[in-house]
């Protein structure tokens, strides 16, 4: 039966038991969009069961095989989701179909947030590796007089998310994908993450009660984390300062991305309050 694991449940996966399924649900999407806050605020929940890091199965590793990609999961029980995030998924051309013909009933999670704080702290996460890299505002255009947006650059390609979303729409409907809002999950993660358990089919437990909220992170916390009694933030690489970017090249980037957003709020029923 369904339900939480319970003692008889706890005990049993301490021997071992339990079993290695297939995710029934994937956060695939967006990079840089919250999806490991997401993640871990969803560990919390006694029914959901996750890999920690990111398998890349359906973009990098797909040769390797179904039964590789079922031996990275968690063993669960009866009734307990198993689940995995891969942000780069969503802009992957292969991705839903692989997904689709591993179990066309999957439900796909894809965190957004605005693009083009996005598209900086993509940057932001590329320069703190690389320091050498050329300014933001030169990577942005093809031709800075013109005003020619560089499309190819990733960090801007990943944000045309009407874009990627047609092409999960050919391998899924639209009642099988929930679009979680970042913002959101940094003003009001408890209600976020009501809209994820719902969807999920899982009881309510993760509540306000779980949250508290860090000022000088500038997000929500965790008051106790999966299998700990401690507070819980994510890492240092979370919550990165942000560069100085040009105030025009912000704005030049917004008139960009406004179609976009005006399309994917059409295409989804709901407006993230982007612009």
């Amino acid at each position: 039966g369904g339900g939480s694991a319970g003692t008889a449940g706890t005990l049993a996966l301490l021997l071992g038991e339990g079993s290695k399924r297939l995710p029934q649900a994937i956060i695939i999407g967006v990079k840089k969009g919250g999806t490991r806050a997401l993640l871990e605020f969803l560990r919390v929940h006694p029914d959901v069961r996750a890999v920690g890091a990111e398998p890349h199965f359906f973009d990098r590793n797909y040769e390797r095989g179904l039964a590789w990609y079922r031996d990275l999961m968690p063993r669960t029980l009866e009734g307990q989701i198993t689940m995995e995030k891969t942000p780069s998924y969503f802009v992957t051309k292969e991705a839903p179909a692989r997904i689709s013909s591993m179990a066309k009933g999957t439900k796909l999670i894809v965190v957004v947030r605005d693009p083009v704080t996005r598209a900086i702290s993509d940057y932001t996460q590329t320069l703190s590796k690389k320091p050498d890299i050329p300014t933001f505002e030169s990577l942005t255009f093809k031709n800075r007089t013109t005003g020619l947006i560089d499309t190819s650059w990733s960090a801007i390609q990943i944000g045309i998310y009407a874009k990627h979303l047609e092409n999960w729409l050919l391998h899924f409907p639209m009642g099988q994908i929930l679009f979680v809002s970042g913002e959101r999950m940094i003003s009001d993660p408890a209600g976020e993450l009501g809209r994820v358990q719902d969807f999920l089919g899982l009881k309510r437990i993760i509540t306000d009660k779980h949250f508290y909220f860090n000022k000088t992170k500038g997000f929500p916390c965790l008051k106790k984390a999966e299998g700990s009694s401690k507070p819980h933030c994510l890492g240092k690489t979370k919550g990165r300062t942000h560069p100085d970017i040009d105030q025009e090249v912000v704005q030049r980037l917004r008139d960009f991305y406004r179609p976009f957003n005006m399309k994917f709020y059409q295409m989804t029923g709901q407006d993230f309050g982007w612009d």
